[in-house]
């Protein structure tokens, strides 16, 4: 596995993690920031032809 998938894969497990919180939270505006984020990974992911799992739930 590359360092770019390493990094994608990280970065939207933390992205996932940030947004479990912020939903617990009630936090809206972070919520959508995180999905945003998420999304961007994963086009970024797609672009790249690496493929990256959804977490259940999500």
């Amino acid at each position: 596995m590359g360092e770019l998938s390493r990094t994608i894969e990280q970065r939207l497990s933390d992205a996932y993690a940030s947004l479990r919180l912020a939903r617990a939270d009630g936090d809206a505006y972070l919520v959508d920031i995180r999905q945003s984020e998420i999304e961007e990974l994963r086009r970024i992911a797609a672009n790249h032809d690496i493929g990256v799992p959804t977490p259940d739930g999500d």
